[in-house]
């Protein structure tokens, strides 16, 4: 009996899984989204100053972690280099859009869309500064703590490589986006809470899904690789 030739195809091991496209795609998403939202600042009282953007900000941490955690630090580095020029295109794009011409009755939502979108290259810039040095940062010490630990308690490689990341990521970016614009009392605060609510964010909420998602991914056979 003939035996059908196998597609030799289907043997091939697929050099970029499922899952780390997505924890990608989400990653990358999360910050484009945390880069528009920074726009806006939020007020709570006299001394709670933050943008937007802190709120979804500590989830793309929480994916980088476990981009290094499982993935390893060279490919959460090419991610984090993806991410950084998806930011430089959605500059380029929406900066585009902000000279094209509009009909007179779409004059209030062009003007918003402008209001918006050329305060957006600024936040971009201190986002990829801040971005670079926090997000490299804390893959690398994440790295560091899991030989130390011996790839034991996942707690303490994610809320410890967070606070140098986050402190690497906030000085920069609140200084660079807003520095000129905001007064310097409120620059003050927007770093010292941004800083507090992102580490907050990231243990409270942040930590219990990445070991949610990790340990999906390994009932499903995917493990680390470092």
């Amino acid at each position: 009996m003939n035996k059908v030739a196998e597609n030799p195809s289907k043997n091939r091991t697929v050099p970029y899984p499922i899952p780390l496209v997505i924890v990608s795609a989400v990653f990358v998403t999360l910050y484009l989204v945390s880069n528009i939202m920074a726009v806006k600042i939020v007020g709570i009282g006299k001394w709670i100053y933050f943008d937007a953007g802190t709120i979804t900000f500590p989830f793309a941490y929480m994916l980088g972690d476990v981009l290094t955690e499982i993935w390893g630090y060279k490919t959460a580095k090419r991610v984090i280099l993806l991410t950084l020029a998806c930011n430089i295109l959605l500059v380029l794009c929406t900066w585009i859009g902000v000279f094209l011409p509009v009909p007179d009755y779409n004059d209030a939502i062009a003007s918003a869309y402008n209001r918006v979108f050329t305060y957006v290259p600024r936040i971009v810039l201190g986002s990829l500064v801040g971005f670079l040095c926090g997000e490299l940062s804390n893959a690398w010490l994440m790295v560091k703590i899991k030989k130390w630990t011996e790839g034991r308690r996942l707690w303490v490689r994610t809320i410890g490589s967070s606070i140098v990341g986050h402190l690497f990521d906030t000085v920069p970016f609140v200084l660079i986006a807003f520095a000129g614009v905001v007064p310097w009392i409120d620059i003050l605060k927007l770093i010292a809470f941004q800083f507090v609510a992102k580490l907050a964010i990231e243990a409270i909420m942040g930590t219990p899904l990445a070991y949610l998602i990790l340990g999906w991914m390994r009932r499903f056979g995917i493990k680390s690789t470092t």
